[in-house]
């Protein structure tokens, strides 16, 4: 009898031990079931709009959501590699080729803002109006600062295809730099610099470190900045989440999604527009 229950205490906390831990597995495999990643912007994630809109989706749906906030490039890269369920990005061509090629089930419209040319106040350059494409050539022209993301993002993408309709495309200029950075990194040495800046509305607006910084030019129709949402496909990677991702997506894009993102606003202005059902 003696010999038993020493035995028994011998391996009773090892019993407990094993049971506590199979316990936590099984509760971590619970709550990971309810977790999806996203990979998106820096824009949208800088801009302060999923900090608004997150909570509102996890409220109707119980899901959490993991953002990996990225340039647009790098965000469908990693969705390429099968690491993300959801993307949410802006840069359609690079958003339809992935679809193309089978990584990714219907781009969806989601929501837009437009893009700006931040400077310094003085504007040197004078870059001040509403065409992109002759204020980036006065850049270029002047060697002006200009801090370029240099980071294959969406907004990089629109600054090339501006780059690419001025006659000054090779050479843009001995102050042209490429951070390689987000939006923000991108902001902050625009300002540190007194440099010009091409920035998405959004992250502007929820930008601090301004400095001498302000808007320059806006409201060129070629400024227009379109995001959209697309659920990685279960056919390339069949581990990726497709029902909670795709609740997501209708989430994202039904009334209740499209009034959440109508309602975030900085100052009283409002930093996104839907456009899903449009």
């Amino acid at each position: 009898m003696n010999a038993f229950k020493s035995s028994w205490s011998f391996r009773a906390p090892a019993l407990v031990k094993y049971a506590l831990a199979a316990t936590i597995s099984i509760a971590s495999m619970a709550a990971s079931a309810q977790t999806i990643v996203m990979s998106s912007t820096t824009s949208t994630e800088q801009s302060g709009l999923f900090s608004h809109l997150l909570p509102a989706f996890k409220a109707a749906s119980g899901i959490d959501i993991k953002v990996v906030a990225l340039g647009t490039g790098q965000a469908l890269d990693m969705a390429r590699r099968g690491d993300a369920d959801v993307v949410f990005v802006h840069d359609q061509v690079a958003e339809e080729k992935f679809v193309t090629e089978g990584f990714g089930i219907k781009r969806l419209p989601v929501m837009y803002n437009d893009f700006v040319l931040i400077g310094p106040k003085a504007d040197p350059a004078g870059t001040k109006g509403n065409d992109i494409v002759a204020a980036m050539k006065k850049v270029a022209t002047a060697n002006a600062p200009f801090i370029s993301r240099g980071d294959k993002s969406g907004t990089h993408a629109a600054e090339l295809r501006f780059w690419k309709m001025t006659d000054t495309d090779a050479n843009k200029g001995t102050g042209y730099k490429e951070c390689g950075c987000g939006m923000g990194p991108a902001l902050n040495i625009g300002s540190s610099a007194g440099g010009y800046v091409l920035a998405d509305r959004g992250t502007w607006l929820n930008f601090k470190n301004r400095g001498d910084l302000v808007v320059l030019v806006e409201g060129d129709k070629r400024l227009f900045n379109q995001y959209g949402v697309m659920l990685e496909s279960a056919v390339k990677h069949p581990q990726v989440k497709t029902a909670d991702g795709l609740k997501f997506v209708d989430w994202v894009t039904g009334p209740a999604g499209q009034a959440a993102i109508a309602g975030y606003k900085i100052g009283g202005e409002q930093l996104f527009f839907p456009n899903a059902s449009k």
